[in-house]
């Protein structure tokens, strides 16, 4: 499987689970937004490197990186690299106490957050989800037959024949 694939269903994912979104805001489950929106944006970012050629790093938050190698990106997200590395590093910080509350409190997740939170961070995934369908379209478009191998090969797994 190349790169660009693996972006693509990594787009795919974030849609489907952008959906889910969805679900969780009419359930009044806000801590859940913005626990399945880090997860989201985490997806992004990972596909926007292994797009560009990057081996993402293991770990939650990976705006910094993808703010390190933002001259690969295109100009509206190099304009916005401040930014996403600041969503991303905003909603990492808020992933455990949406996933566990705060277990010295003993305050559940759902008492911290609120519709207002839960807002925020599905405003922050449609930007970036339209980033990075962008993203991806824009390369396709940029090789005839949509074969961009900018963004690297990824070895085949042993599935695969």
């Amino acid at each position: 499987m190349n790169a660009q694939a693996l972006a693509r269903d990594y787009l795919r994912k974030g849609k489907a689970r952008r959906h889910a979104l969805q679900v969780l805001l009419e359930e009044g489950s806000y801590d859940d937004v913005v626990r399945e929106a880090q997860a989201i944006v985490e997806l992004i970012l990972k596909g926007t490197l292994r797009f560009i050629g990057v081996d993402p790093p293991k770990r939650h938050d990976v705006g910094s990186t993808v703010k390190e190698f933002g001259d690969r990106l295109p100009e509206t997200w190099q304009a916005r690299l401040d930014e996403i590395e600041t969503i991303s590093r905003t909603l990492f910080e808020e992933r455990g106490h949406a996933f566990y509350g705060d277990e010295e409190s003993l305050t559940p997740a759902s008492a911290l957050f609120g519709e207002e939170d839960a807002q925020r961070a599905i405003g922050w995934v449609d930007e970036l989800l339209g980033l990075f369908e962008a993203l991806l379209q824009d390369r396709q478009d940029e090789m005839p037959n949509g074969d961009n191998r900018r963004g690297g090969n990824i070895p085949n797994s042993p599935n695969e024949s």
